[in-house]
């Protein structure tokens, strides 16, 4: 029988199934709210009568006390499960799809092995939840979504056998009581004939360890293409005098009568000998528009 988690525990396993910074914004809202509960004065009753309220009160104070601190911890561990978790797929992810070892699915764990596929389906653009192949899945290790449609995945890490049509029987069933819109089993290895002729027709799609590492390989392949893609900073761009130039085209223009401005030297007053814009129309017009000079 598995041993019964507690209610920190259950906590934790959530929130490592959370993005890191939904587990940190949890964490944040929960201090929050049992801090106030905490904090809240509890008065001593009058008579009688209002010991059962106050009693109440006094407890869910009490276990704001402990919980403002302890829930928070819970997901906060769970965040920081998550995080580590997000870099080792990305990881398994870069390794494998830089790798030229014929081998190399077969050189990772079972759990590592489940780690690299539902990365490899979250760069195809599904959101990918974990289920580890326990609980009232069916078996079914992976569920992914895509809008409404939801698919499930089995994994299977067989280093000599082939997945047999019991496997892909199974999740067709699966799939039948869990309303799914189609399914896939992952193998490092191949597939039995008989799989693939009970697959054909049934939407579910048979990927073996050529088919998976092309897809890992791909997606590789589309990160970089679109990286390679992206404008370059300018390397010779010069912030000061991309300032001064604003600066200038900001000075072309008389502020009074919209003239061109142009650059003088003041004679006289407490500027006497520091430059300035000034309107070009003065001799004409008389206009008196300035302005500082950079």
């Amino acid at each position: 029988m598995a041993k019964r988690q507690g209610a920190l525990e259950d906590i934790v396993e959530v929130a490592s199934k959370l993005p890191w910074w939904v587990g940190v914004l949890l964490a944040l809202v929960a201090f929050a709210l049992l801090h106030s509960v905490a904090a809240m004065e509890v008065i001593a009753p009058k008579d009688i009568q209002g010991l059962g309220d106050f009693a109440t009160k006094q407890i869910i104070r009490t276990l704001a006390l402990i919980g403002q601190y302890l829930i928070p911890l819970a997901l906060l561990i769970g965040a920081a499960m998550s995080a580590y978790g997000r870099r080792k797929r990305r990881g398994l992810h870069l390794r494998v799809s830089t790798s030229n070892e014929a081998g190399i699915l077969n050189d990772m764990s079972w759990r590592e092995f489940e780690m690299l596929v539902g990365e490899a389906f979250r760069r195809k653009g599904f959101t990918v939840r974990e289920t580890g192949g326990v609980g009232p899945d069916g078996g079914v290790d992976l569920v992914l979504s895509a809008g409404t449609e939801k698919f499930l995945v089995q994994c299977k890490q067989w280093r000599a056998l082939k997945v047999s049509v019991n496997t892909v029987r199974e999740l067709y069933g699966v799939m039948a009581d869990k309303h799914a819109s189609g399914g896939f089993v992952v193998t490092s290895g191949a597939f039995t004939k008989d799989a693939e002729e009970f697959a054909k027709g049934r939407n579910i799609e048979l990927i073996g360890q050529a088919k998976l590492l092309q897809l890992i390989r791909d997606a590789r392949l589309s990160l970089d293409a679109s990286r390679a893609s992206a404008p370059a900073p300018d390397p010779w761009s010069n912030p000061i005098a991309e300032a001064e130039e604003v600066a200038k085209s900001m000075a072309s223009a008389c502020p009074l009568c919209g003239s061109a401005m142009t650059q003088r030297m003041a004679k006289r007053g407490a500027n006497a000998g520091r430059p300035f814009w000034g309107c070009s129309n003065f001799a004409r017009s008389g206009c008196r528009g300035t302005l500082p000079s950079t």
